[in-house]
Formats: structure tokens, C-alpha cells, sequence
């Protein structure tokens, strides 16, 4: 058995009977009260966030996992298809796991996969992905005094916004977690 010191953000919990990963983990010690860790944490089922004081040194179950990078190869339905790269088994996941950062992935891409015992549990999409601009409005010139946002839409179809001097065809990277740009890729 674990305790709360052994937690940290990303850990996966069994939290009342049900796999959650934490997303937010912090240790307080309020005035002359006792100290406590207030976690947030999602279910990986439902994807329902909850918040939970635990006490300090309390014992909780750390679930053991296992993470592999595979490769995405494209959507299904409901589900998305990945490959493990050294096997070549390819694995249905529901796209539900990847959450709105499925918006970015091409084919090729690295996608984190996390598997309790041969069960897969969570999966994320990469942190960076650098993407072409398949559609965007021209700048208005002398508009660039500000730092002025414009929509635009990828090549994956998912849409961000981007500043005024990005134009069609540019490659550029994105934050997929924010889903904010990040600079122009040089090429």
C-alpha cells in the first residue's frame, strides 16, 4: 500500500472502486490545522472530474501501468486505430481517451498510451504538434500594433487561433493541451 506522499500529478489511483489519474495535487497546511493534500482527479471512465482532501499519510492504492508509445494510424467511428511500433499489433481505442486533442493527430503520429495490466486506460496525443495551415483570412495591413488573433483552420480541420501574419500554407506549432499556437516553423 501506498500513501499520499507517494502521489503525484499523472499518478492513477483506485479511488471507490474506480481508476482516476491525478491532475492536480497539493500539499496545504492551514494556520494550527492539520496538514492535508487536496487532489483533482478524473475518472478514466466517465472522464467526470472530482475533487478530494486526503489526509496526511493516508493510505490509498496506487494502480501500477504501463506507458508505450504507438503510433496513431486514423480514425474509426467512434474508436481510433494505434500500432505498436515494435510488434506491428494494432489496437482500437475509443477516441474519448485522447479527448479534443484527437483534433490534431495525422497519421504517424506518437500517441502515449497507458495500459493497466493488457487493458489500455488513458492515451494523449503529443504535447507539440507542428501542423500546415489549410485555410486562413488575409491580415488587414497596419493591423499589427496590437497582438490581434485571427481563426484558422489546420490541415487535421481542427481550427485555432493564430496571429495576423500567418498566412495559407505555413507550417506552425501548436500546444494541443491549450490548443493555442506556439511560433512558425522554419523549414
Amino acid at each position: 500500500m501506498a500513501n499520499t506522499g507517494d502521489i503525484n500529478v499523472g499518478s492513477v489511483i483506485r479511488y471507490n472502486g474506480e481508476l482516476v489519474v491525478i491532475t492536480d495535487y497539493q500539499h496545504r497546511t492551514p494556520g494550527n490545522l492539520r496538514a492535508f493534500y487536496q487532489a483533482k482527479m478524473r475518472n478514466l471512465k466517465t472522464g467526470k472530474q472530482t475533487e478530494n482532501r486526503f489526509r496526511s499519510g493516508e493510505e490509498v492504492t496506487l494502480v501500477r501501468v504501463e506507458y508505450k508509445m504507438m503510433q496513431f494510424i486514423y480514425p474509426e467511428g467512434e474508436f481510433v486505430v494505434v500500432m505498436d511500433p515494435e510488434t506491428f499489433d494494432q489496437i482500437h481505442l475509443p477516441a474519448v481517451m485522447l479527448g479534443d486533442g484527437i483534433e490534431f493527430l495525422k497519421e504517424g503520429m506518437d500517441v502515449r498510451v497507458t495500459f493497466e495490466e493488457d487493458e489500455p486506460i488513458l492515451a494523449e496525443p503529443p504535447t507539440f504538434v507542428e501542423l500546415t495551415v489549410a485555410y486562413a483570412e488575409p491580415g488587414v495591413a497596419g493591423n499589427t500594433a496590437t497582438n490581434t488573433f485571427k481563426p484558422c483552420k489546420m490541415e487535421t480541420g481542427a481550427e485555432i487561433m493564430v496571429p495576423l501574419f500567418i498566412e495559407e500554407g505555413e507550417v506552425i506549432k501548436i500546444d494541443t493541451r491549450a490548443r493555442a499556437y506556439v511560433e512558425r516553423v522554419k523549414k
